[in-house]
């Protein structure tokens, strides 16, 4: 596969990664269906909603697998991966007020069914939940990965919100926003590994290949938002665009624009102009016009050799096949 190549004609699949995990995962997904219980009717209904939705559920599938890879045989990690879940399902819930969103996973937002008071008032629940469960686990080193983890995200939310419709940032303040939103929490999934096997040489090693698969996975995320199928996506196909949000591909066909497209992003990403579907079209003939999405790979293929080259001191195992499928699905998914 080449990074030229258009993101959405080239299958790719974790069926790897998916075998190896589907018995925990039974387990976590118990877990986190427990955990989303409450007393009070809404928090159990709108949890449930966001939960049953399901995802790929790739981030507690990384620490499962981590696990899996430092020859850890125990279950510690069932309820470290409900967290690492929760976590990023509470963030979900949170930017998908922000964004105004109506579209996740091919099922209403729960903001469009419940209202944003109640969206933000579970996603704070599900941050709590989350916490509870690293509290259980009894390690320092799991309370502070994951909360560690936490702040960084939510640092990372509002440099975006600070910074989203600016045109005039580069790409490595894009890299370091993508950066703190996404990957730190692929990162700490994956460091937990480690963690629970008591290998702490391989804590760092770990949190390398996260930390760049999370990189690759949001770029593409970024560029699929303007190329992939509503369908395959699950989401509005050009959400990013409609609110303004400066991404990669954006970023990198602004910086050859002339003078008129220059006033064509300004007006469509800085000035809220861009709700209209010929302003979309527009967009897309650009980011084409400039190469932009072949860029955008490039930069998306460049983390996940990353990622594969942390895992390069790692013997050969399933576990370690798998995380190295899981970084050829990130630039080769079309959803």
């Amino acid at each position: 596969m080449t990074a030229s190549e258009n993101i959405t004609s080239r299958p790719a699949e974790m069926t790897q990664l998916r075998q190896l995990v589907a018995d925990d995962l039974v387990q976590v997904n118990q877990r986190i269906l427990e955990q989303g219980q409450s007393e009070i009717t809404l928090i159990s209904d709108l949890a449930a909603h966001i939960i049953a939705a399901g995802g790929k559920r790739l981030r507690p599938s990384l620490t499962v697998a981590a696990s899996k890879l430092c020859g850890y045989e125990g279950d510690r990690h069932i309820g470290l991966a409900a967290s690492v879940e929760f976590i990023h399902t509470a963030t979900l819930l949170h930017d998908d007020v922000v964004d105004a969103s109506d579209l996740r996973r091919g099922a209403p937002t729960a903001n469009a069914v419940w209202g944003n008071k109640s969206s933000v008032l579970v996603g704070d629940f599900l941050f709590s939940r989350a916490f509870q469960l690293m509290v259980a686990d009894g390690s320092l080193d799991v309370l502070q990965i994951l909360s560690d983890a936490s702040a960084i995200i939510s640092a990372g939310e509002v440099h975006q919100l600070m910074v989203s419709h600016d045109l005039g940032i580069s790409q490595a303040v894009y890299e370091e926003v993508i950066s703190a939103k996404t990957a730190a929490l692929f990162a700490a999934a994956c460091e937990l590994g480690a963690v629970v096997a008591d290998k702490p040489e391989w804590r760092a090693p770990l949190r390398a290949y996260g930390q760049a698969l999370g990189m690759a996975f949001q770029i593409v995320d970024d560029a699929l938002d303007y190329q992939a199928s509503e369908s395959d996506l699950g989401k509005a196909i050009g959400d990013d665009f409609r609110d303004g949000k400066v991404t990669l591909p954006v970023i990198l066909a602004y910086a050859k624009a002339d003078d008129a497209e220059h006033q064509f992003w300004l007006s469509s990403m800085e000035k809220g102009e861009a709700l209209s579907p010929e302003n979309l079209r527009r967009a897309k003939e650009l980011l084409k016009k400039h190469n932009a999405f072949e860029q955008t790979l490039q930069v998306a293929h460049k983390f996940a050799d990353a990622a594969r080259d942390a895992l390069a001191g790692f013997p050969a195992s399933a576990a370690k096949a798998a995380l190295l499928e899981a970084a050829e699905f990130a630039v080769g998914r079309g959803y």
